[in-house]
């Protein structure tokens, strides 16, 4: 979807195009270190744990649907919007936003399959203390990259 959006995009010089991109990324690093709130455009819906629990194969396929349509999304961080934008502005080819959208979807899917197999009952704590280090270091290491590749 983002890469047929793309094409919308094209009009655009590269200059502009490179300075909305840049623009985006530090306003999203900006709000993971709590500079100012901006709302994220979300379907704040979790997928419910029953779908996980009792049909672990099917569940994952819904799971994966769910998540990567917007049925049903919750993402705190600003990150994969601001890449998800950048694809958008840049109108990268399929193979590059395919490839940013399998490692989007496997890093999810990395993740509860860490919670589904974790037995550490203080796991939740210890990840609620690293969050936002984990984002802000994420955010700033886009727009450092982005900066590098877009401005090189």
């Amino acid at each position: 979807m983002v890469w047929l959006l793309s094409g919308l995009s094209e009009p655009l010089p590269a200059y502009t195009r490179t300075a909305l991109i840049l623009t985006i990324a530090a306003v999203g690093a900006a709000r993971e270190a709590g500079l100012f709130d901006i709302p994220l455009p979300q379907n704040a819906r979790q997928v419910p744990q029953e779908v996980l629990q009792f049909r672990l194969r099917r569940g994952s396929l819904q799971f994966g649907f769910e998540l990567g349509t917007g049925v049903r999304t919750y993402v705190s961080a600003s990150t994969p919007y601001v890449l998800a934008l950048g694809l958008l502005l840049s109108h990268q080819g399929i193979a590059a936003t395919a490839a940013v959208g399998t490692a989007f979807g496997a890093g999810r899917a990395l993740s509860a399959a860490l919670t589904l197999w974790s037995r550490d009952p203080d796991r939740d704590t210890a990840i609620a203390v690293r969050m936002p280090w984990i984002k802000n270091i994420t955010a700033f290491t886009a727009l450092g990259s982005l900066a590098i590749l877009l401005l090189a």
